[in-house]
């Protein structure tokens, strides 16, 4: 008998562990490609370890935990938040903007302002962490 032990008189099986692991093996292939195809990419631009001589300031706006913002520490009126962030990036070069929150803000606030910006003609966004 295949698979079957002979020990002084009593029968034991033995465990037919290929099938197992061939199951196994395929199961592994399939999770592989499926983690391939459903892998998003987020596109990450490192800043250069200089400004390169250019003389441009960067802008940061701030989310103040008391529900203001604020560019470059200077408090800024909600209402007049589009037209100034126009009024930066109209002849600026680069569309850099930085953009710093409060621990107290929620995310769609920042989501908001970070699409206003967008609407302002801010092409990247970086955000800035938390001090520790």
């Amino acid at each position: 008998m295949a698979g079957m032990v002979q020990q002084s008189g009593a029968v034991a099986a033995e465990p037919n562990v290929i099938p197992m692991i061939d199951v196994l093996l395929v199961v592994l292939v399939i999770f592989m490609i499926i983690n391939a195809r459903v892998r998003q990419v987020i596109p990450v631009q490192v800043p250069p370890p200089e400004n390169g001589g250019r003389g441009e300031a960067q802008i940061v706006l701030e989310l103040l935990g008391d529900g203001t913002y604020a560019i470059n520490s200077q408090p800024m009126p909600d209402g007049q938040l589009d037209a100034a962030l126009a009024a930066i990036y109209q002849n600026r070069p680069g569309k850099l903007l930085f953009v710093k929150a409060a621990d107290n803000r929620r995310y769609q606030e920042v989501i908001g302002a970070m699409d206003r910006a967008r609407g302002a003609g801010v092409q990247v966004i970086g955000m800035v962490p938390r001090s520790p």
